[in-house]
């Protein structure tokens, strides 16, 4: 994307982001997709848009329960020197905060690094949990599990109370409340509609005093999702995302280093269904009517 319309602050994997002016930002998704912490060459088409779209619709469902930093998701809210037509969908103009230095996770179901970590000790992220869990099990309740941000490299799983060290015992308290409850939300809401929520990564920060919920929220990119009819405790079911995506690339005698492999455009075309099929199921909207 080009940087000449809004002063361009930064550009991770998928997000690029804008100085919009009146100390706010502005974030344009893109379809840019990685696998295995490798950006692919080919974009997932309005891959962006469902993200930004399915943040939206969270955004509004939570808003009795934090505030958040969104000011607007429309183009025609964005100033003038950013109202381009191909971001249509995919903007969110939102307030700055400050972020929080550690990621926000909860996990309902034990996956992942956390099913690593319990396979080798008995323990998640230090907490020893019951004898005899298998993949993939439910929780007895839903568990913060913070980690640190990494500037380069894989976040580290951190202690609840490593998190208090790094950002004080009553914020901490607070994140983990609001992530448990934000978590068991949206759960309850999603599995309604045949699809379980394993684990997700919120991120939180803070505007004049205030915590607020920040970036992304319950989307296939920063969440684990699962068909319902597809679970069974034991296995691991395949995520409602990018995992056309994965498992192609596992077929291949890649080393999951740069330069990826190319796509075939099937996986391409799967992948970018499976986005708008989760966006429709857990919000019951057509994305076909999504224009930010």
């Amino acid at each position: 994307m080009s940087t000449d319309s809004l002063p361009h602050i930064y550009s991770g994997k998928v997000r690029d982001i804008y100085d919009a002016g009146d100390d706010r930002l502005l974030m344009v998704t893109s379809d840019r997709l990685s696998a295995f912490d490798v950006v692919m060459a080919e974009p997932i088409p309005d891959k962006g848009r469902v993200l930004t779209a399915m943040s939206a619709f969270w955004f509004e469902q939570f808003a009795g329960i934090v505030g958040s930093h969104l000011l607007s998701t429309k183009l025609a809210d964005v100033p003038a020197a950013g109202q381009r037509p191909e971001w249509e969908g995919r903007v969110m103009l939102c307030r700055r905060a400050e972020m929080l230095p550690i990621e926000c996770i909860v996990r309902g179901y034990l996956t992942g690094s956390a099913w690593k970590e319990y396979r080798t000790s008995g323990t998640m992220h230090g907490q020893e949990l019951p004898a005899g869990l298998l993949e993939s099990a439910q929780l007895p309740e839903p568990v913060f599990t913070p980690s640190t941000k990494a500037a380069e490299g894989h976040d580290e799983n951190i202690s609840f109370e490593a998190a208090v060290d790094l950002i004080g015992s009553d914020l901490a308290e607070r994140a983990r409340s609001v992530s448990i409850e934000l978590y068991s939300r949206g759960a309850k809401w999603a599995a309604e509609r045949g699809i379980l929520i394993a684990d997700t990564k919120f991120e939180l920060g803070v505007i004049d005093g205030e915590l607020v919920l920040a970036d992304e929220v319950l989307t296939p990119d920063s969440s684990r999702f699962w068909a319902a009819d597809q679970w069974k405790p034991g296995s691991t079911p395949p995520s409602f995302d990018k995992q056309p995506v994965r498992d192609f690339l596992d077929s291949l005698d890649w080393d999951k280093q740069p330069p990826p492999p190319p796509l075939p455009s099937e996986v391409v075309d799967t992948t970018s269904s499976r986005y708008i099929d989760a966006y429709e199921r857990i919000t019951g909207r057509s994305f076909a009517d999504w224009h930010g």
